[in-house]
């Protein structure tokens, strides 16, 4: 699998603008916003990653699917249950 992001790559400061009572809020409860920010931004990529993957090859997931409805799948006829 094609990796998502370099995980070994240089961490770089960038300016954010946050609510301010969010930030204080945060910065009271010990919660690590770089990290936070990190971990939230690969799962929302992850999500668009997946949606993206799953329009480039609708057409042939629903190829594969019909052809399994159809034909069965490789094996169908040695299995026991």
């Amino acid at each position: 699998m094609i990796a998502l992001y370099d995980n070994n790559a240089k961490k770089r400061a960038t300016n954010l603008s946050i609510n301010s009572d969010l930030l204080k809020k945060a910065k009271e409860l010990k919660i690590n916003i770089s990290n936070t920010l990190e971990k939230t931004l690969i799962e929302l990529i992850k999500k668009q990653e997946t949606k993206k993957w799953e329009k480039e090859n609708k057409i042939s997931i629903n190829n594969y699917n019909d052809r399994i409805l159809n034909n069965g799948s490789f094996g169908d006829e040695m299995r026991n249950f």
